[in-house]
């Protein structure tokens, strides 16, 4: 689980309750009818400009930003510089039998076992990272769309509350109070796209980010497999993607 996104949400929810609470009544700011308008217009909203299926596929995106667990880079390194040590000493069809979990990998590695030319390979490949990317950038969309639309219809709702109130002027004792369930409309847009879509949306990317970098290590890694590159050679190439803090001396 991704404690950095638990923990935001949490820390937000408490310190705006907190807040809450500190100046007055938390009931104060409960209206059934503004969340109506604010996360029924919203989804509303995304489903016109995204298709159901994206919108339903875009919550299993969204799971990766409280459960996705991505391989560091450096382990992808150690496992492909493993595999070249064995490939180089024993031939690309040892490869065949070793023990790989990420299917990426296996079904990178299964190209070269089967004779597969380079080019062939790396076109592959960079297809499935392409389509991967889309597929990712669709649900981050989706909840962009979400931060986007949220506000807006806390300012209509904001709106439609101003209008009711104004039809309502005869009795100025509701004024307040009215005016008051007319702005949560606006409190609530704010915190479904600040605290909620727009911050989601950001660590989706984020882990596609991260997917990008460990599919491109693999995809380099397979290639310099393929091609019969030294280990060493080979891992000083992968440890190019990784910040130079952590590539570590190549000296043993």
């Amino acid at each position: 689980m991704d404690l950095g996104t638990v923990i935001g949400l949490v820390m937000g929810m408490a310190l705006i309750v907190t807040a809450i609470l500190l100046g007055g009544s938390l009931g104060a700011f409960v209206d059934v009818p503004s969340v109506l308008i604010v996360i029924g217009g919203a989804i509303a909203a995304t489903l016109i400009r995204f298709t159901l299926g994206d919108v339903i596929n875009s919550i299993k995106v969204m799971m990766k930003a409280f459960f996705a667990k991505p391989q560091p880079p450096e382990e992808i390194i150690q496992e492909l510089i493993t595999l070249s040590n064995i490939a180089r000493k024993e031939g690309l069809l040892k490869l065949e039998k070793q023990p790989v979990n990420d299917p990426f990998l296996k079904k990178a590695i299964m190209y070269c076992v089967d004779g597969h030319e380079a080019d062939f390979i790396e076109d592959v490949l960079n297809k499935e990272i392409d389509l991967t990317l889309d597929r990712h950038g669709l649900g981050k969309g989706t909840f962009d769309a979400i931060g986007d639309a949220a506000p807006a219809f806390g300012m209509i709702g904001t709106l439609v509350g101003l209008v009711n109130m104004l039809g309502n002027m005869s009795d100025p004792a509701s004024i307040g109070p009215a005016m008051a369930v007319a702005l949560l409309t606006t409190l609530y847009g704010a915190i479904m796209a600040n605290l909620i879509a727009l911050p989601i949306a950001d660590k989706l990317k984020r882990r596609s980010q991260e997917e990008e970098l460990n599919k491109r290590l693999v995809l380099e890694g397979v290639l310099g497999l393929q091609k019969g590159l030294n280990p060493r050679v080979l891992e000083e190439l992968l440890k190019t993607y990784l910040p130079p803090d952590k590539r570590g001396s190549s000296e043993e």
